[in-house]
């Protein structure tokens, strides 16, 4: 063997060795003090070895340069020590942070850095931990069972959102071990990541040590959830069967219920929530939010990113979008146009109200933009093309340099990916955890004019972008540090995404 091939395969076992040391300091931080650690986003709970060197990999998205997984180690050893309390950390901008202090001149002490980088979230040794939020799934289909994959892989030490129920219709004598082997085996999203025991006896789901009580009833008003130990709680509707106030305040009429969130567009006055963009608009007094649509929640971040930065005059939206489970397998009937024929076989050519949706979250654009869908048989993840007229003239290279520090650095980072490769296609998103991923070899743009190529998971982003709202009105979002900072777009000003 050459000397090459041994010092490349001794270089990979050191770095595997560190990142194996990272897997108990990631779990204790997040077990015992509510603390999210992330590389750039990527989050770092229940990674192999091999996935937290990737993402250190990924990190020479921002600087060119491969974060040292030496220099995690470092900083993740410091975090055990100084205890902050719940927040989500990023620990590739802390390293950034605390090397170009050093190279300015400043101190060049960790820990002490870090007390002063974190300073808002460090606690007193005697503090109480703040109590969690119960909440309650009222359906168990698609988006139901990913809400309730995440919810539970976010449950950590019980301070923040807690899976209690799942409301489902009995479908038969065997229906309990269906459930949960919908929610163990998925076709798309793959295995669930832990283990799930039933009690038939009382109607459980014991996932990954969360014990989830499931209610057998069909009607929204009359469910005693304190008689199950729950209070308080929010109630996620995912069946889509009702859109409207009169229809959702049902379950406010149920015991131990506090507010109600759809996971589908919201009629009349209901607010139309796109975390990132106005879940600042959540009110106490607001009992019944909207998450919007997946395509809504995917193309607004980037709508707004790039309104912010070069004005958005005029535009189209046309999404790919992959077929759901109101279609059809083979030709049947279907109330609306072309809905009828086979989803797996064919085109189709449909409407989406996502693009008016759009200025529920943005006012601002208001009768700018016009959309429509094409249904196509895949069974997720879609792709949104905007093509849109700006008020200020860009470039592909700057337009792209903007929208990849946006997807880094910026507050609309959860919402917003940027990928550049010529050989991605859709399924290499399942499973994305962003709202959606601006493709950047896609990229065009001519002076004012300009098209976007947007992928997005429809099913697991989407329910994570759903799970941030529920975080957002339970009081629980983590504090983000370091704080995200605006992003500047060449030739212009600094702008707030």
């Amino acid at each position: 063997m050459s000397h090459e091939f041994i010092a490349r395969r001794q270089d990979w076992i050191a770095r595997e060795e560190l990142a194996e040391r990272m897997i108990p300091l990631i779990g204790g931080l997040y077990r015992d003090h509510g603390v999210v650690t992330s590389i750039h986003g990527r989050r770092l709970i229940n990674r192999s070895p091999v996935d937290l060197l990737k993402a250190h990999r990924f990190a020479r998205q921002a600087g060119d340069v491969e974060l040292d997984p030496a220099d995690t180690i470092r900083v993740l050893e410091a975090l055990r020590e100084i205890a902050p309390g719940p927040a989500s950390i990023d620990v590739a901008r802390l390293v950034q942070r605390h090397r170009e202090q050093e190279d300015a001149g400043g101190a060049s002490d960790l820990v002490a850095f870090l007390r002063s980088e974190l300073a808002s979230v460090l606690v007193d040794d005697g503090a109480e931990a703040a109590g969690g939020t119960d909440v309650v799934l009222y359906g168990f289909g698609r988006i139901g069972r990913l809400l309730a994959r995440i919810l539970v892989a976010h449950t950590g030490g019980g301070q923040g959102l807690r899976l209690r129920a799942v409301v489902v219709r009995k479908g038969g004598p065997n229906d309990l071990q269906k459930r949960a082997s919908l929610l163990r085996r998925d076709s798309v999203h793959g295995p669930f990541q832990g283990t799930i025991e039933v009690d038939e006896e009382r109607n459980t789901i014991l996932a990954n040590g969360t014990l989830i009580q499931v209610i057998y009833s069909d009607d929204p008003a009359s469910i005693d959830y304190t008689a199950y130990g729950i209070n308080d709680a929010i109630v996620v509707d995912n069946t889509g069967r009702w859109r409207d106030e009169a229809g959702l305040s049902q379950h406010l009429r149920s015991t131990g219920v506090s507010r109600v969130l759809l996971t589908a567009p919201g009629k009349g006055a209901i607010k139309n929530i796109v975390h990132g963009i106005n879940h600042d608009a959540i009110d106490d007094a607001d009992r019944i939010l909207s998450a919007a649509s997946c395509t809504t929640n995917a193309i607004t971040p980037v709508l707004a990113a790039i309104d912010e930065a070069y004005g958005v005059v005029r535009g189209h939206v046309e999404t790919v979008h992959s077929f759901t489970n109101d279609q059809n397998l083979i030709d049947n009937f279907h109330q609306g146009d072309r809905r009828g024929r086979s989803a797996v076989l064919n085109m189709v050519i449909t409407e989406t109200g996502a693009a008016k949706a759009v200025s529920k979250a943005l006012p601002q654009l208001e009768g700018k933009l016009t959309g429509s869908a094409i249904r196509v048989p895949t069974p997720d993840v879609s792709l949104a093309i905007l093509n849109l007229q700006l008020e200020r003239p860009t470039d592909k290279t700057s337009l792209n340099r903007y929208l990849r520090q946006v997807s880094l650095t910026s507050p609309l980072r959860q919402q917003v990916d940027y990928i550049e490769s010529p050989e991605v296609v859709s399924t290499d998103f399942v499973g994305s955890n962003r709202a959606g991923i601006v493709d950047g070899l896609a990229t065009i743009a001519s002076g004012t004019d300009v098209v976007l190529y947007v992928w997005y998971d429809n099913e697991y982003g989407y329910s994570c972008q759903v799970v941030r709202v529920i975080e957002a009105m339970a009081g629980s979002h983590p504090v983000v540090l370091p704080e995200r900072e605006p992003v500047r777009a060449e030739a212009g000003e600094p702008v707030s995404v």
